[in-house]
Order: structure tokens, then C-alpha cells, then sequence
């Protein structure tokens, strides 16, 4: 079986060793177990472990009242503290009293845990206080675009900044990769769909990847009254992708409360199933107090739930591209001038279209230098050699 490298994996090799508890975190079957098993055999001791939290028996290592004691049970799985230990747990939200003796562990002896958990629900929380500072946390998202074009046996790096991109694109290059991007804007990047061969296989995984993460998460993490209207919510934010909230309106077409919305969209955002992107300001409290924009985690969840417009599907593809890189924001005027998206770290505006002109290059520059913000691009699903427009593709 082949297994492909995730960009993410270099990264956490850099903290193998460090004192430091390596948390993994993601929505389900983004591939957290494949990666972790990655960086586990790339570990050269011996002294190791890799245990699956859903194992009962696995959890009854931690079922220790003295934390001391763990070392006898850990020693059936060929660990001891006779030197640097390596223990990888996965799963670990199903066994959350298991971070006390992790702390523990990891503060009295010298031994490195990583741990994987589908929902940032409970991991963001999940560790003391205490360790703050001494974890590193990291978020595994759908493949994108490179990552998934690697999957399908086709090697591509392009450059990370936006000017390199714009320098280096390539008529060939696109045209090469345009029928795998209308694959991946159509069934998205989750893995197991990546590699499913046939369209109607890509779908079956599709809804099992939803209807697990409705038996998985929502019914055993949440603690909501009526989970069909949660049902109701998903299927309104589907359609609103790319779209500014209205919170009253959204919970008058459910039926609930304000209150219950909050609660849903939190929900929603711990458990990665979508983002919400504030508007723009130079002051943080307008930002907090703006309505936001909603994208869903993939593309392939986006066009399950919803019929929606190849223009939308295009700008939340786009967006999952840009979130692991900055913190995004979205700009719009009361003049209605608006630009989809702003990574407030890199100081650039992007408008994204399905095609682009020069004029849309130029505006984009104009409005990014009236907000203060160094460059301005158009993002486009078609190609152009014009300046200031790059491709959805690249990105």
C-alpha cells in the first residue's frame, strides 16, 4: 500500500525529541492516524509505542490511581524509562482523564506523548493549564490542492508566496492540472475519497464521511435537545457559503433561539466542520462585532448538502487553501465594494472569480491600498497572463 506525505509532516518532525506533548487535532478521516503512524516509524529508538485509545484494554494503561504504576503497564508494550520514551496515543478524547497522567509523565520522567483527537471540542481544552507553553498543537485539514494532486501520482511544489506564484505561473502547468482541479473542486480532499477510483465511490465515502461525523461527534459530544434541527442548520449554512450570517433570520427559517444558533455555529467551528470569517477592521472589536461568512471544511461536504454555484464552490475551495496559512478575513463597504478575503498577516486582499479580468486585477490592487494593505490579487479558476491574477490552482 502506498502512503503519501502530508505537508504538515516535516513540521512535526522538528518537535520529535523537543519536551514538548505533540497534539494532532482535525476533523475525522482527514488522516491523523495515517500521519501519526508516519512520524512514529520515522522514530529510531525502539523504545516506542503507538496505542489506540478505542482499544479497552488500551485505556486500562492509563486506569492507574498511582501515575507511577503506568510504567508496569506500558512495559507490556515494550516501553520502559530506561531511556527517552516515545508514546503515541490515539484517540485520546475517548479517555480524556488520560491527560492527567500524561502531565504527570511528561513532567517526572523523559518521555514524549503525542496525542490525536477528532475534535478541537474537547482538545483545545482538554490539557491543564499547566502544560501551557509545553504542548504544540497542530491542525490537519482535507488535502489540498498539491497534496492532492500527490495522491494521484503527480508531483507538484509551488512556491508559497503570492508573488512567486504570480511569477511562476505556467499555461502548461495549468492545462496539466486543470481536469484534477475540477475533481477536486467537485468531491473535495478528503483522502479515502481522493482515492476512490469511480464517481459513484467518491459519493458512498462522501456520506459516510458525514453521516460518521453526525453518529461520531454531534450525537456523543453534543448536548443538544432536537439534533434534526442542528440537521436543519448545516443544510441553511450550505447554502449561505460565501454569505454573510443573518443569525435572526437563520433561527426564524429553524425555529429556535438566538441563543440555540450560537450554540450550533460553536459547535460547528470546534468540531471542524466550518469556519466563520469575520469582517475586516483595524480595530479588533469591530471585527468581533460584524457578521461573518461561513465556509464548510471540503468542498466534496459542500456539494453533498448543497446544490450550490460553481462561483461559491470555487470561493470556499479557495479559502480552505488560504486558512492554514494566515488568519483570514473578508472586506466590504457600505458601498457594497467588497473583496472576498484578506490575509491580515500578509497584509493582501484577494478577490476571487471563475475568470478574471484586468480590470478585476486592478481594482483589487486599488481597494487593498485604500484598506492599507500592501497587494491586491485575483484569484481565477481560468488562466490569464494578466498581472495580479493568479491561479485558484496555485494557490
Amino acid at each position: 500500500m502506498v502512503v503519501y506525505e502530508r505537508k504538515l509532516l516535516p513540521e512535526m518532525r522538528r518537535w520529535v525529541g523537543k519536551k514538548s506533548v505533540l497534539v494532532l487535532t482535525g476533523m475525522r478521516q482527514v488522516g491523523k492516524t495515517t500521519l501519526m503512524r508516519m512520524l512514529f516509524s520515522g522514530i529510531k529508538s525502539k523504545n516506542k509505542a503507538f496505542l489506540d485509545m478505542e482499544n479497552p484494554l488500551v485505556r486500562k494503561v492509563f486506569e492507574e490511581q498511582d501515575y507511577d504504576n503506568i510504567w508496569a503497564n506500558l512495559k507490556a508494550y515494550g516501553v520502559t524509562k530506561d531511556e527517552k520514551a516515545y508514546v503515541f496515543l490515539d484517540e485520546i478524547q475517548l479517555m480524556p482523564e488520560a491527560v492527567r497522567a500524561v502531565k504527570y509523565l511528561s513532567d517526572h520522567y523523559d518521555i514524549q506523548f503525542f496525542v490525536t483527537g477528532s475534535s478541537s471540542f474537547y482538545l483545545k481544552n482538554l490539557f491543564p493549564e499547566s502544560l501551557a507553553g509545553r504542548k504544540t498543537v497542530f491542525e490537519l485539514f482535507p488535502l489540498n490542492f498539491e497534496e492532492f494532486l500527490l495522491f494521484k501520482g503527480v508531483k507538484r511544489e509551488t512556491p508559497s508566496d503570492f508573488s512567486s506564484k504570480e511569477a511562476g505561473k505556467s499555461l502548461v502547468s495549468f492545462e496539466k492540472s486543470k481536469k484534477f482541479y475540477e475533481e477536486y473542486l467537485e468531491y473535495g480532499g478528503f483522502p479515502k475519497v481522493v482515492l476512490a477510483s469511480e464517481p459513484q465511490d467518491k459519493k458512498t465515502v462522501l456520506e459516510d464521511i458525514y453521516t460518521s461525523y453526525f453518529e461520531k461527534e454531534v450525537r456523543s459530544l453534543a448536548d443538544f435537545k432536537d439534533i434534526n434541527r442542528l440537521q436543519d442548520c448545516i443544510l441553511l449554512l450550505a447554502k449561505r457559503v460565501g454569505s454573510r450570517l443573518n443569525l435572526s433570520r437563520i433561527a426564524s427559517e429553524i425555529g429556535v433561539s438566538r441563543e440555540t444558533i450560537y450554540a450550533y455555529l460553536s459547535f460547528l467551528q470546534s468540531t471542524y466542520f466550518i469556519s466563520l470569517v469575520p469582517p475586516y477592521a483595524k480595530s479588533p472589536d469591530r471585527e468581533v462585532s460584524g457578521a461573518k461568512k461561513v465556509y464548510l471544511c471540503d468542498t466534496g461536504i459542500l456539494n453533498l448538502l448543497s446544490k450550490s454555484s460553481s462561483g461559491s464552490v470555487l470561493e470556499n475551495a479557495v479559502f480552505n487553501s488560504l486558512k492554514a496559512r494566515d488568519s483570514v478575513a473578508y472586506y466590504q463597504r457600505r458601498s457594497g465594494v467588497e473583496m472576498d478575503f484578506v490575509l491580515k498577516d500578509e497584509s493582501i486582499a484577494i478577490e476571487v472569480k471563475e475568470t478574471a479580468s484586468e480590470r478585476d486585477a486592478k481594482r483589487a490592487n486599488e481597494i487593498a491600498n485604500e484598506i492599507g494593505l500592501k497587494h491586491g490579487y485575483v484569484v481565477s479558476k481560468s488562466y490569464s497572463e494578466a498581472k495580479g491574477i493568479l491561479c485558484a490552482s496555485d494557490i
